[in-house]
C-alpha cells in the first residue's frame, strides 16, 4: 500500500524510494517494499510453465500445460468425484491484483467443497468474533492510532509488521506521536522493539490474554466505570456481560497472567479514564488456545470504555474499493452460529466460517477411504513451512495423484507438484490494494500501472489462470474453457450484490477482468459515481488521473451502518463464545509448564515467502531461539549453543540467543524457515534455511471455538544439543 517510485534503467530495477507525494504513505517504505526489484530478477524466479516428466522438470508452453493440468484432473473428477479434488490459498494472495480478486472463482465455482488456507493460523478468531459481534466476518474494527492518546498493544509487534489487520503507514512513527503526547503500553511475553518504544511493557503469560481482560471488564464493572458512549443504544448484552465479568476479579487471575492484580485494575482505570484510548490485539491473540476468547474481549474492552466507534478509539474502516471477500457467506448471515455444517471425514473437525484447521490436510491426504484427498492445487502458498507439524504434509504430498502450483518459485511445497504455472513479479502487473483496505485508518485509493512488461508475451494472466483451473473442475478441458463466459458470470455476481444488473453494467467496458472488477468495486463503494447516479463520484479513470492516489480521510463513525445483524444491533455477549468460558477456567487451575514456546516476526521477513530476496537475507542469523538468561543458566547454554527443542510433535536443532527481552519460562522462534530441502530452487534461502518451527506445532492443538492453530503457548523442553 505504500507508494514507491521506481527508477528504472536499460529495462532493470536501478532503484526504488518511498514517494513523498504519495497522498497515503508521505514517502514511508519499508525493507520489503525497497527489494521488489530482487523480487522481479530473482533468477531462480519460476518464468514459463513447467511440467514434471520422468521426475524431472520440463519448460512447456502454456497449451501444453494445461493440457497436463487436463490430463492429471479429469481422471480424478471422473472417478472420485469433485471431493477429491482440494486447494490451498495462500497469504500472498492478499497483496495480488488478480488474485485477490479472482480466487472466489476457484473456491466459489469449481464445485471444491472443502478448501485450506493459512487463515486458520492466523486471523480465524478475529474473523469469528466479528461475525458473532457485528454479523460481518470481515467486518473488523482498527484502532484509530492517529488520534488516540492511550495505545494498548496486545500480542502484536507493528515494529516488525508494519500492522497487522491494521494499514497505517509508518506505524512505528505514529506511536512515537503517540508518546509524545500520551502513552503506549505493550502486553506480550517477548519484549519486541515494539515493546522497546513503548511506555511501559507488562510480560504475560502466553495464552492468559482472555483472562486478563475479563479481569479489566470486571474492574470496569466494579467500579462503575462503564461508559458505552455514543455507541450505546446499538449494544446488547451489557447486563449479561456485567455476569459474566463478575467472576473473574484481578486476583483470580494475577497469578496465571503474570501481571499483578493492582496493574490491572489500574489498567482499567488508564483506558476508562483517558478520553481517547484504544486496545489493539492481534495475531498473538490469536493464534493461541484462548485466540476467540481474546479476540472478542479485545472489543468487548474498547466497548465498555466507550472507545469504540468514535475517533482516537476502535473503529469501522470505509474501504474506497469493497472487497468480494468481505461478502456475507451465504447460510451464515446475521452472525448466525450455525458452524460445524460438516466435518472432517478423519478427526470431525467441525467448520467454523466454511474452514476447517488447514493442520487437518495432512491427514485427509494420507487416510484411505471414501473421501480420500487424491489431487490438489496449491496457490501462491507455503504449507509445508506455515502449518502445524507441517513435515508431515511434506511427507503426505508425494502420495497425491496429481498436484497442480500456481507460483512464482520451486519452494518446499511446490516441489512436489506435478505441474508448475508461473505467477508474474509484483512489477509485471497492476495494482490496487484489495482486502487490506479494509483495516485501513484512512478511506484511500491508489492504482499503480505496471513497471514491466510480461517477460513471456504468450502468458496468461493469473486471473485467468485461475478461471481455467476452475473450469476444469466443473468438467471442462482446462484448454477449451471459456474464460470470457466465466469473467462475465463472476462480474455479474458481483454487480448483483450491489443491487445493478451485470448484463447492462458490461456495456461500460471493452474488456474484463481485474481492472473491471475494481472499477465496479470503486463505483459502487462509498465514495464511487454509482455509473451516473453520483456522477462527481470515483471512477478507475479518474483514480489513474491521480497517480499519487487519493486519500477521502481518516475513519468516521459508522454504526449502525456497519453493522450486518438483522436489528443492527453489536452482540456484546455471544452464547457461542460464552460456553468456551469454562474452558478457560479450567486453564487457570493448570500447573506452569517448563517452557512454553511462541513465535516472532522480524521486519525483514514476511512469512517463508521473501526468504529468496538476497536483500533481505543480510546480516545475522535471525532464525534463533530467545531465551531468558536465567532458564538459559539453569540449562547451562550460553548464546550461539545449538539447543534441541522437543514438543509432543518433534524435534529440533536451534542456535539459542540468551536474552532478558523475553519472561523466564517463555521461549521464541520465527515462523516461516526450514529451507534447504531436495528438489527446491531457492538459492538464497537454501544457503540459509534455518529450520521450521512448525515441527514442534501439535496439530491438534487449537481455539477450539473457531479452530485456529494455537502457535503460542506450546509446551517444550530445552537442553543442550548432542551435536
Amino acid at each position: 500500500m505504500c507508494g514507491l517510485e521506481i527508477q528504472v534503467e536499460g529495462g532493470r530495477v536501478a532503484g526504488i524510494r518511498g514517494n513523498r507525494e504519495d497522498t497515503w504513505s508521505r514517502g514511508h517504505i519499508c525493507p520489503k517494499g525497497a527489494t521488489l526489484g530482487a523480487v522481479h530478477e530473482d533468477p531462480d524466479r519460476i518464468r514459463r510453465p513447467m511440467i514434471r516428466v520422468d521426475g524431472q522438470w520440463q519448460e512447456v508452453s502454456w497449451d501444453t500445460a494445461f493440457r497436463r493440468c487436463t490430463e492429471l484432473l479429469a481422471p480424478i473428477i471422473e472417478k472420485h468425484g469433485i471431493g477429491a479434488v482440494t486447494c490451498y490459498t495462500g497469504n500472498p494472495l492478499a497483496h495480488s491484483f488478480s488474485l485477490g480478486r479472482y480466487t472466489g472463482v476457484l473456491l466459489g465455482m469449481s464445485g471444491i467443497s472443502l478448501s485450506y488456507s493459512p487463515g486458520t493460523v492466523d486471523q480465524w478468531p478475529k474473523n469469528l468474533s466479528s461475525h458473532l459481534m457485528y454479523g460481518g466476518w470481515w467486518t473488523f474494527p482498527v484502532p484509530d492510532i492517529e488520534r488516540t492518546d492511550l495505545l494498548v498493544v496486545m500480542g502484536a509487534n507493528p515494529a516488525a509488521s508494519q500492522g497487522s489487520l491494521l494499514a497505517a503507514p509508518d506505524v512505528m512513527g505514529i506511536i512515537d506521536g503517540i508518546r509524545k503526547r500520551g502513552k503506549v503500553i505493550v502486553i506480550d511475553p517477548v519484549r519486541t522493539a515494539t515493546a522497546d518504544r513503548a511506555d511501559e511493557w507488562l510480560p504475560i503469560t502466553p495464552g492468559t490474554d482472555a483472562a486478563l481482560l475479563l479481569a479489566v471488564a470486571h474492574t470496569l464493572f466494579a467500579e462503575n466505570l462503564v461508559n458505552l458512549g455514543a455507541v450505546g443504544p446499538y449494544v446488547d448484552g451489557v447486563e449479561r456481560m456485567r455476569e459474566v465479568a463478575a467472576g473473574w476479579s484481578p486476583e483470580r487471575v494475577a497469578a496465571t497472567t503474570g501481571v499483578s492484580a493492582d496493574r490491572i485494575r489500574a489498567l482499567a482505570r488508564e483506558l476508562a479514564g483517558t478520553e481517547r484510548a484504544v486496545v489493539y490485539g492481534r495475531i498473538g491473540l490469536c493464534n493461541q488456545e484462548f485466540g476467540s476468547l481474546a479476540s472478542w474481549l479485545v472489543d468487548v474492552i474498547n466497548i465498555l470504555t466507550g472507545h469504540f466507534d468514535t475517533p482516537g478509539g476502535s473503529m469501522f474502516p470505509r474501504a474506497a474499493a469493497w472487497s468480494v471477500t468481505v461478502q456475507p457467506i451465504p447460510g451464515l448471515e446475521d452472525g448466525a452460529p450455525d458452524f460445524g455444517r460438516f466435518r472432517t471425514r478423519v478427526r470431525g473437525a467441525k467448520e467454523v466460517l466454511g474452514q476447517v484447521p488447514v493442520s487437518c490436510l495432512a491427514e485427509e491426504i494420507t487416510t484411505p477411504g471414501e473421501g480420500q484427498i487424491k489431487a490438489l492445487i496449491t496457490v501462491a502458498g507455503n504449507p509445508v513451512l506455515s502449518t502445524p507439524a507441517g513435515h508431515k504434509l511434506d511427507e503426505a504430498l508425494p502420495m497425491l495423484d496429481a498436484m497442480i502450483a500456481v507460483d512464482m518459485w520451486i519452494n518446499e511445497t511446490t516441489r512436489h507438484a506435478d505441474v508448475l504455472l508461473p505467477a508474474p513479479s509484483p512489477l509485471e502487473q497492476p495494482h490496487h490494494d484489495d482486502l487490506i483496505l479494509h483495516f485501513a485508518i484512512n478511506s484511500i485509493a491508489n492504482y499503480s500501472a505496471p513497471v514491466f512488461a510480461p517477460e513471456d508475451p504468450d502468458r496468461p494472466e493469473e486471473w485467468e489462470i485461475l478461471i481455467r483451473l476452475t473450469g476444469l473442475c466443473t468438467g471442462t478441458p482446462a484448454e477449451d474453457v471459456d474464460v470470457a463466459a466465466i469473467d462475465d458470470g463472476f462480474f455479474d455476481y458481483m454487480a448483483f450484490t450491489q443491487g445493478f444488473d451485470g448484463a447492462q453494467l458490461r456495456k461500460h467496458y471493452d474488456h474484463g477482468g481485474p481492472e473491471r472488477i475494481l472499477d465496479l468495486t470503486l463505483r459502487t463503494g462509498p465514495f464511487g459515481d454509482r455509473y451516473g447516479e453520483n456522477p462527481d463520484g470515483l471512477t478507475l479513470e479518474k483514480l489513474k488521473a491521480h497517480p499519487n492516489g487519493i486519500n477521502f480521510g481518516p475513519m468516521v463513525p459508522r454504526v449502525p451502518e456497519a453493522l450486518g445483524t438483522a436489528d443492527q444491533k453489536i452482540r456484546l455477549a455471544p452464547r457461542y463464545l460464552l460456553d468456551d468460558l469454562p474452558r478457560l477456567a479450567a486453564r487457570l487451575e493448570r500447573a506452569p509448564e517448563e517452557l512454553v514456546l511462541v513465535s516472532r516476526r522480524h521486519l525483514r521477513s514476511n512469512n517463508s515467502w521473501l526468504h529468496n530476496v538476497a536483500p533481505l537475507m543480510r546480516g545475522r542469523d535471525r532464525c534463533t531461539l530467545l531465551m531468558h538468561t536465567d532458564d538459559a543458566a539453569k540449562r547451562a547454554v550460553t548464546s550461539g549453543d545449538l539447543v534441541t527443542v522437543t514438543s509432543e510433535t518433534g524435534s529440533i536443532e536451534v542456535p539459542v540467543e540468551v536474552t532478558d527481552a523475553i519472561m523466564p519460562g517463555v521461549v521464541s522462534m520465527p515462523h516461516g524457515w526450514g529451507h534447504g530441502k531436495p528438489g527446491t530452487r531457492m538459492a538464497v534461502a537454501n544457503a540459509s534455511p534455518g529450520v521450521n518451527t512448525n515441527v514442534l506445532s501439535p496439530p491438534t492443538f487449537l481455539d477450539e471455538p473457531s479452530g485456529n492453530g494455537a502457535l503460542n503457548g506450546i509446551p517444550v523442553t530445552v537442553s543442550a544439543a548432542a551435536t
